[in-house]
């Protein structure tokens, strides 16, 4: 009778002491819970910020050469060719914020130009309308005469290689290739200096055209000693060639 009167009060106590202790000592278990539940951060919500793209259009001079010649673009994945902010005369190529090269546009006035003026009454044709240069046979005179305009270029940079270099480099010019620059037609030209090893040193590439008032000429290069309209590296000059090409055939010209 004594042990089943002892189990009863056994039970009872198993049932009361956890409840009394809660009561009485209530952190163990707070502290206890607190331990057990999850850590939760909270992370503030990112403010959108303009992309390099919309900073660096916004910040185009206004001033730009290029803004009006420019007509549609292209370039190999993740390059950019936008007007350049500082340089009222440059195109800047640029790829994920990474500056790759410039094309810098020569525009002068066509009677400020002796040689190309000799050459367009050498083939019989001077300052050039703009319905002149709509017709087939004012535009064969017109490349005539860039064609010439060309070879006297090739000889000056013949010469300034002579001095320069003398033997030490090789120096090759390319053949002059005609183009459409918008609605003109143009002439691609250029030149290449070699190492003795092997491989350039140097490269010239140019585009040259005329809208009866005015002598359009762009150029870039490779490793030369202009300091405006240039490649760091001569593998993205390469690459950026074809696009180059297209840019000029999609021009605004005639401009006005």
């Amino acid at each position: 009778m004594l042990r089943v009167y002892h189990l009863i009060i056994g039970a009872i106590l198993l049932v009361l002491i956890p409840v009394g202790l809660r009561f009485f000592l209530p952190n163990i278990f707070t502290n206890t819970n607190k331990g057990t539940q999850p850590n939760t951060v909270t992370t503030p919500a990112k403010t959108p910020t303009p992309s390099t793209t919309s900073l660096k259009q916004s910040n185009v001079n206004k001033a730009n050469v290029w803004q009006k010649l420019l007509g549609s673009t292209s370039a190999p994945k993740n390059w950019q060719v936008i007007p350049c902010e500082r340089e009222v005369t440059l195109l800047c190529v640029s790829s994920q914020g990474r500056d790759l090269g410039t094309v810098e546009v020569e525009i002068s006035p066509l009677k400020d130009n002796t040689e190309l003026q000799k050459h367009l009454t050498e083939v019989g044709t001077s300052q050039s309308s703009q319905a002149d240069l709509q017709n087939p046979q004012s535009q064969s005179k017109l490349i005539k005469a860039l064609q010439a305009w060309v070879a006297d270029s090739y000889n000056t940079f013949a010469k300034d290689h002579q001095t320069r270099y003398a033997n030490s480099i090789a120096f090759s010019s390319y053949p002059p290739q005609q183009v459409t620059m918008g609605k003109l037609p143009g002439m691609r030209y250029g030149f290449v200096r070699l190492k003795p090893e092997g491989g350039i040193q140097e490269q010239y590439i140019g585009y040259v055209t005329s809208d009866g008032t005015q002598l359009y000429v762009i150029t870039t290069s490779f490793n030369s000693s202009v300091s405006k309209g240039k490649f760091e590296s001569l593998e993205n000059l390469a690459i950026f060639q074809p696009y180059l090409s297209a840019i000029a055939e999609n021009l605004n010209l005639p401009n006005r």
